[in-house]
């Protein structure tokens, strides 16, 4: 992605209407009802044509619940609209989200407790500018919750977990949605590497695999560095989504 194509994204963010969801009436308080209230997929039902959704609010139930009141940190890489950081705020009072997206053009929800970025996470440079920038502002060490749910290409999703994962806090999540797209779908398979699936099992069993994304001294980190990690089918056939936790 050029200069000038995020600069454009980032100047029709600029100027269009947000919703503002901190005055926001709508009184249900679960997730469920808010990912559908606000537009996302992540919900059981889908609100924009009214279809199944991928169902994955019983599953962030079961870990948000934990975390519910506490003042939490959440980056989400890839938020289009914004509807699932809208419910998110609104479900977790304390929580502030940080959402990454390289086209920020379509974002429509605004609240105080939303930050919205417009850059391409691959950048590495300027990702690690921007996150020490964040850092050093909000005068905290790192994320509660890290949600991958950007392109789902398999290259992607490697480059952000081998590269956020050293950002998140001891005891928090990194989740990745749809991680099995590039199982489904021949164009999110876009790398010849082991896909996302058996990269979990092998992080399990400590394992080390070839790859020209996370070397054998990342791999390791990796393997020390993880605690428990958990996979979960959602409603449809390509909803799948893993939470990582870190020791």
């Amino acid at each position: 992605m050029n200069f000038f194509s995020l600069l454009k994204r980032k100047l029709i963010y600029s100027l269009r209407k947000k919703i503002n969801i901190d005055i926001d009436n709508f009184e249900e308080k679960s997730l469920d009802a808010l990912f559908h209230h606000y537009g996302s997929d992540k919900a059981n039902v889908f609100k924009i044509n009214n279809s199944t959704g991928h169902g994955f609010s019983k599953f962030y139930n079961k870990y948000f619940n934990q975390i519910k009141n506490k003042n939490i940190n959440i980056l989400e890489i890839g938020s289009y609209a914004g509807a699932s950081a809208a419910a998110f705020v609104k479900f977790l009072p304390n929580a502030k989200v940080y959402c990454f997206d390289i086209n920020i053009s379509n974002y429509k929800y605004a609240s105080k407790n939303i930050e919205v970025y417009g850059i391409d996470v691959n950048n590495e440079k300027k990702v690690e500018k921007l996150l020490n920038k964040i850092f050093l502002k909000k005068n905290f060490k790192g994320f509660d919750c890290i949600i991958d749910d950007g392109s789902h290409n398999l290259s992607d999703i490697l480059f952000s977990l081998n590269f956020f994962f050293k950002h998140l806090k001891n005891r928090g999540f990194y989740i990745i949605e749809d991680y099995k797209h590039p199982n489904y779908y021949s164009y999110n398979k876009n790398v010849n590497h082991i896909l996302i699936d058996e990269l979990l099992v092998k992080f399990k069993n400590k394992e080390y695999f070839s790859s020209d994304y996370i070397t054998s001294e990342e791999q390791n980190s990796l393997f020390n560095s993880i605690k428990e990690i958990s996979t979960y089918k959602g409603n449809l056939k390509d909803s799948d989504i893993c939470f990582i936790e870190k020791n």
